[in-house]
């Protein structure tokens, strides 16, 4: 095994990933039998407490996850109340379109179709009440996210199908499901500019 190349993999897995991460699914992953990922997770967890880094690593039940410093808790939490008070940013508007349209839809959905890690966002759009989160039914360990009613408030529409050019979007969706079916190359959907949110619009937390 190349541990520092196997290190960056893992570091890289559990940032896009985000949510706790089992063991046995990091060793399929990453290629490793459960010795190899036990020494490879003990020695990443070596590092992060030893530099001087803003990252924690939680190791708990079978499951591992990246986190932030509780020393840093404070300039974070003002970090995101000032999130909460500014206008959306076009990759929020982008990332709640994504969710308007498409929903409901798993993180890794939507970061397939953005491109990015969405963690972020995804937290900011909850805290303002703009969309929810349920645990997928056929895969427990995932959450699914949908638009909220606050949303639906905000756009002035009684329902989702209300949204711009919905059923074309719909439509567009159901091609590319079907393409993924058939193993076939597809470009990711993107509704740019839809859910008929202006970027200049500012949307206040809710609750």
């Amino acid at each position: 095994m190349n541990l520092e190349k196997k290190l960056a993999e893992l570091e890289a897995l559990l940032f896009i990933h985000g949510e706790p991460l089992s063991l046995d699914k990091v060793g399929t992953v990453l290629g490793l039998n459960p010795e190899e990922t036990a020494i490879l997770v003990a020695e990443f967890e070596k590092r992060l407490q030893a530099g001087e880094r803003g990252l924690a690593f939680i190791n708990f039940s079978g499951k591992i996850q990246l986190a932030t410093k509780s020393e840093f808790r404070g300039i974070l939490e003002k970090f995101v109340q000032s999130e909460l008070r500014e206008e959306l940013t076009p990759a929020s508007v982008e990332t709640l379109a994504i969710i308007a349209y498409f929903g409901p839809i798993s993180r890794s959905r939507i970061e397939y179709q953005r491109g990015v890690n969405s963690t972020f966002i995804l937290r900011n759009l909850l805290l303002r009440g703009l969309v929810e989160r349920f645990s997928d039914p056929a895969r427990p360990n995932t959450y699914l996210y949908e638009p909220s009613f606050e949303l639906l408030k905000h756009l002035g529409i009684n329902k989702i199908e209300e949204l711009p050019d919905y059923e074309k979007f719909q439509s567009l969706l159901k091609n590319f499901e079907a393409r993924e079916e058939l193993s076939l190359p597809s470009e990711p959907i993107v509704p740019a500019g839809a859910a008929g949110a202006d970027e200049s619009v500012i949307i206040e937390e809710t609750g």
